[in-house]
């Protein structure tokens, strides 16, 4: 059954024209795996939590609309320990008391990051950074949003489907 799922799926991309750019190039694409690796790290060494990284991640995957870094990321984020309740609200979290004022400062800067050609955005997200993250935790909050953003893109234009899962 599932062979089956997934030949429809192949056949359904060559007749849409879309190729999976993971796999058509597959150097790239394990270059920008290695890149989130890296960014991972650096995100720990810089002392941010694996939440704060996730809604990082969920925000700019909102923004861009990318459903399967959605499904992703909020599994990851639950796994995580994020709640259901600060997920549902993530998409309006300036107007919420549920997030810290770290978490506030990674958002603003993942969506200034995201929409780089407002400035105004972008010196009001910096300003409220500098007030609680430090350089090393900026630097890992914008390098997170990078390559989130770019995972978005390949998931979108590659037409990445969200599976349903059998529950275990």
């Amino acid at each position: 059954m599932i062979e089956t799922a997934q030949a429809a799926e192949t056949e359904t991309h060559r007749t849409s024209g879309r190729i999976y750019l993971d796999k058509q190039s597959p150097a790239a694409y394990q270059a920008l795996v290695k890149t989130a690796d890296a960014v991972r790290a650096t995100a720990a060494e810089a002392g941010l939590d694996r939440i704060l990284v996730e809604l990082v991640n969920l925000r700019v995957s909102q923004l861009n609309g990318c459903a399967f870094c959605l499904d992703v990321h909020t599994r990851a984020a639950q796994r995580a320990g994020e709640t259901a309740r600060r997920l549902g609200v993530l998409a309006a979290w300036r107007d919420t008391e549920l997030f810290t004022d770290r978490e506030r400062a990674a958002l603003a800067l993942a969506e200034a990051t995201t929409h780089p050609a407002d400035a105004l955005a972008q010196e009001r997200a910096y300003a409220q950074a500098r007030q609680v993250l430090d350089d090393d935790e900026i630097s890992a909050v914008i390098w997170a949003a990078i390559t989130i953003n770019a995972f978005n893109r390949v998931s979108i234009l590659s037409k990445h489907p969200v599976r349903d899962t059998p529950a275990h």
